[in-house]
């Protein structure tokens, strides 16, 4: 008997723009979210540590922010996402509801304004595993959406 076999049923993942119609308009709380994200770049963009903000609303409505921590050694370093996070869990109410990053272009890019970025795939996972029920606000075609995190990893880590 051989030790593996392949599987039967191979499950196609699904692309970002086929699960659009589960997206939702931003809400004013979400609006708030957004602005305390940039808020938070504002005061802290640093061009070679911290080009990226993040915001986190737990269930309770308040707002934990978080600062990407660049490091020499890239893999040393610290996803914005991940300490806001962190900090909703534990200083918050202990489930976060919402998210959103936020990024500050580079000086050779056309853009000039920090704008709404969709989280990195490790910071996918990481919503999955501690709150997969939080909505993630990232840019759509026609302007910001908010997206559950389950959909953003179509076929995540299974431990």
């Amino acid at each position: 008997m051989p030790c593996w076999s392949p599987p039967t049923r191979v499950r196609r993942p699904r692309r970002l723009t086929e699960n659009l119609a589960a997206a939702l308009p931003l809400a004013g709380e979400d609006e708030r979210l957004v602005e305390a994200a940039l808020a938070a770049l504002r005061r802290h963009f640093h061009p070679d540590r911290h080009r990226l903000a993040a915001a986190a609303r737990d269930r309770s409505g308040r707002i934990f922010t978080g600062l990407h921590l660049g490091a020499t050694v890239g893999r040393l370093s610290i996803c914005a996402e991940a300490i806001a996070l962190g900090r909703a869990l534990i200083e918050g109410d202990g489930e976060m509801v919402a998210i959103v990053a936020v990024r500050q272009p580079k000086p050779e890019e056309n853009a000039s304004r920090p704008a709404v970025v969709p989280p990195c795939g490790a910071c996918r996972e990481m919503l999955i595993d501690h709150a997969p029920g939080a909505w993630v606000i990232l840019p759509g075609p026609g302007g910001l959406i908010r997206l559950p995190a389950t959909l953003l990893l179509p076929l995540p880590y299974q431990r």
